[in-house]
């Protein structure tokens, strides 16, 4: 399923075969956390920016529509009109960020709904039910994901309790993958590194769950209040205990240069909401560093966003008339801006592809890493 067709250094160029279709790696996946980009894109314009791989959230989804709804629609693809790979998150994530309304157990977690503050169950094998009731490609295993900074032995008794949750998730996908009903019965499983900062834990943890033998292995827990540079040293230690014929997805993360010192450590899979929110507030990404649509000085400014892109919004429209339509409150400008931030995000992910086929991605490293983290 995963071929490495080239390396430079540590940096890896590969591609990931599904039953939707084949994936080039390194790959940004565009968040549409309920089967919808925010921002009012299609899927149409998706095709058009370049997305690979679309992600929808297992969490959000079970709350609405239902993931009964949309397995009797055909599955997330038929849904929402997606014929390229799509991974659903597990709701993980989202256990944790609603801390003050859960309560873990071994079985699972309790939680109440942002929505209605019902209670609601989920464990490995509910997260692996609606996970195939949305039929994506790829469903992510359910885990804890702790907070940076934590106690050690807090850390320690959720990795393993993590590492048991793993292996009930791939018990309950295998049959599931058997039964009648299920719409996508190649559903791959991708497994979940935590052990928040401490080495010896993530160490530990990528260890095991390499035993498992999964289609693909990603580090969770990162982007949740550590430092850069933290995050860099959990990569160094962690990845040389990653299967080496398998993707690694580094999850939640981040901004351009993020990925760039990611892929130099070994990443093929990433995801953020980071283009598609900051583009909503006018915060826009271009290849010579950050720029504020808000900002007086585009007021009369004729250029595009950014005159070394060819998104749809560059191609057609001002900085100053983006800017207006963020003023005026038109919806509009906020479409545009997401457009070209996703598009941005693609093409740096396709432009490290051909760095690292040409032996000079160290070269594409030196000259962007710092200069697309400042500000015009």
């Amino acid at each position: 399923m995963f071929k490495i067709l080239h390396t430079n250094g540590l940096a890896r160029r590969g591609e990931f075969t599904t039953v939707h279709g084949t994936v080039q790696t390194p790959v940004f996946q565009n968040v549409g956390t309920l089967a919808a980009i925010k921002g009012a894109l299609s899927t149409e314009d998706l095709k058009e920016i370049g997305c690979q791989i679309e992600l929808s959230n297992t969490y959000h989804l079970h709350l609405r529509p239902g993931d009964e709804v949309v397995h009797d629609m055909g599955g997330l693809h038929k849904f929402m009109n997606w014929d390229r790979p799509i991974l659903t998150d597990s709701g993980g994530f989202q256990v944790f960020s609603l801390a003050g309304l859960r309560k873990i157990t071994e079985e699972g977690v309790t939680f109440s709904s942002h929505i209605d503050g019902r209670r609601i169950f989920m464990g490995p094998e509910e997260s692996m039910q609606i996970q195939s009731n949305l039929a994506s490609t790829i469903a992510m295993a359910f885990d804890e994901c702790v907070e940076n900074p934590a106690p050690y032995d807090y850390v320690k008794a959720s990795c393993e309790r993590t590492y048991r949750w793993l292996e009930r998730c791939k018990a309950e996908m295998s049959r599931l993958n058997t039964l009648d009903r299920t719409i996508n019965k190649n559903q791959m499983l991708f497994g979940i590194n935590q052990g928040g900062t401490y080495d010896d834990l993530r160490i530990w943890h990528m260890k095991e769950i390499s035993k498992l033998d999964l289609p693909g292995y990603a580090i969770g827990g990162l982007a949740v209040g550590e430092t850069a540079e933290e995050m860099y040293h959990i990569l160094d230690v962690t990845l040389p205990h990653a299967p080496e014929n398998k993707p690694r997805y580094l999850m939640g993360v981040g901004t351009p240069s993020n990925i760039i010192e990611a892929v130099a450590r070994g990443i093929d899979f990433f995801d953020c909401v980071m283009p598609s929110r900051n583009a909503r507030h006018g915060f826009i990404f271009t290849w010579n560093g950050t720029m504020n649509m808000m900002n007086q000085r585009y007021e009369r400014d004729p250029l595009p966003i950014d005159p070394n892109c060819n998104c749809p919004a560059c191609r057609n429209y001002s900085r100053a008339y983006i800017r207006h339509l963020f003023k005026a409150k038109e919806m509009l400008g906020m479409r545009l801006a997401v457009l070209h931030n996703l598009y941005f995000y693609n093409e740096l992910v396709a432009k490290i592809r051909t760095a690292i086929e040409e032996d000079r991605f160290d070269e594409f490293r030196r000259e962007y890493s710092e200069k697309l983290a400042k500000r015009m």
